[in-house]
């Protein structure tokens, strides 16, 4: 009986899987530097915008020896955060962008936080799906993708407490700005609902080009995979 498991002789060595994850974080930390010299929302504006998706960049490379992911999924991250990085900038309700978008389509708002909260769908999901996949028990269906869309919208949820919390102790302006609901009193809610009908568009467009990332993937640093590797004659 053949083995289920999927051929992992096509994986890239670690060192050399690490050069996109490498050439997207310098290009991060030249826009960082660039955007954050002065941003016209203020630097306050900035840090609260674009902190949380550097931490994951961060949180990324900490794991990277141990957890490495699919090129897939460094793409994704470094997307979502040139969005954060674009909100950040200008808030996401005076983002060009969205002005423009509000003024050629004549929306009632500048609506570029719901692109942002249709991308913490998006992006996230894959991260999710591919540690759920590779650290848990759960083979890929319909129970990957419910658990994966359910973190994802949790984390959705738990960001609208965040953004409450943070404009109840930030300066009225900056919070307000950062909370971004433009006299909408059903913002809380379409975000969550963005990004849950992100995620789910996602996993049902994206799942299959994902599962091939991941057989790139080379095995992580002490893991049996690597340890066999390392055992076959050169």
């Amino acid at each position: 009986m053949t083995a289920t498991t999927p051929t992992r002789g096509l994986t890239l060595p670690l060192k050399q899987h690490a050069r996109l994850p490498i050439v997207l974080s310098c290009v991060l930390a030249a826009v960082c530097v660039a955007t954050l010299w002065a941003p016209p929302a203020g630097r306050t504006s900035w840090f609260l915008e674009v902190t949380p998706g550097l931490l994951m960049v961060l949180a990324l490379w900490v794991l990277y020896p141990r957890l490495p992911l699919s090129h897939w999924v460094y793409a994704g991250v470094f997307v979502h955060v040139l969005i954060l990085i674009y909100g950040g900038c200008y808030t996401y309700a005076l983002t060009p962008l969205g002005n423009w978008a509000k003024a050629a389509f004549h929306l009632g708002r500048n609506d570029y936080d719901r692109v942002g909260h249709v991308a913490l769908g998006v992006f996230p999901v894959f991260m999710t799906r591919e540690i759920l996949l590779r650290k848990t028990a759960l083979e890929r269906g319909g129970w990957l993708a419910f658990l994966s869309v359910c973190v994802v919208f949790a984390f959705a949820a738990f960001w609208e407490l965040l953004e409450w919390w943070t404009t109840l102790i930030v300066a009225g302006d900056t919070g307000t700005a950062f909370l971004g609901a433009q006299g909408d009193v059903w913002d809380a809610q379409w975000d969550m609902f963005l990004a849950l009908l992100g995620a789910t568009a996602a996993l049902l467009l994206g799942s299959r080009a994902h599962d091939r990332f991941i057989l790139r993937v080379p095995p992580a640093l002490g893991s049996a995979a690597a340890a066999e590797r390392s055992q076959l004659p050169v």
